[in-house]
């Protein structure tokens, strides 16, 4: 089960999902708002903390995630202070009941992951991709256009056309014609480029 724990929250935040299931993970922090609290509504125990990249929006609550569940925190940059342990482009991340492929997706931040099950046919796409073919930034530090339409295309390639569900770091999660979504994502990013 995948719940958005950011859902309503009336603050700068990004999404944060709870994946529950074989292993309890939380698919980005949030900021500014009780996340904690949101977690133990749902749940005894957090296995892990596991980032779409680093920007404030997204890492603003590891500190209390950490000392709350005493897990370690998994991105693609070990070097940032929230990030405890790699996660390497194509490689396998455990997130419920399935396993997710990591794939690195500069442009919108160069430490930037999304995570896609091939079955159930599930895509996190952290900042990359909107609902509605929304993408992410490229004005802001590390930000590249050109670099975000490569890695637009690279989950495009990657993924199969019977996407079930997109979650996004920002706005609402689309079910249903999921695909969609990122082909509209790729020719947003085109035509205003």
């Amino acid at each position: 089960m995948i719940a958005n724990l950011a859902a309503g929250v009336q603050a700068f935040t990004s999404n944060a999902f709870l994946v529950t299931g074989e292993r309890t993970v939380l698919v980005d922090a949030g900021a500014n708002f009780d996340v904690v609290s949101a977690v133990r509504d749902r749940t005894v125990d957090l296995d892990a903390l596991v980032l779409t990249h680093t920007h404030p929006d997204h890492v603003g609550n590891v500190s209390g995630v950490r000392e709350a569940f005493g897990v370690e925190v998994w991105g693609h940059d070990p070097d940032h202070p929230a990030v405890d342990h790699a996660i390497r482009d194509g490689e396998s991340v455990r997130l419920g009941d399935h396993e997710y492929r990591a794939l690195h997706t500069p442009g919108h931040k160069d430490d930037h992951l999304c995570f896609y099950a091939a079955s159930p046919e599930i895509l996190f796409a952290g900042d990359l991709i909107f609902q509605n073919g929304g993408f992410g930034r490229t004005d802001l530090p590390e930000g590249d256009r050109e670099t975000l339409i490569g890695s637009i295309d690279r989950v495009a390639e990657t993924i199969s056309s019977d996407l079930a569900e997109l979650h996004p770091g920002h706005g609402p999660s689309v079910e249903g014609d999921a695909y969609g979504h990122i082909e509209l994502a790729g020719q947003a990013a085109r035509m205003s480029f």
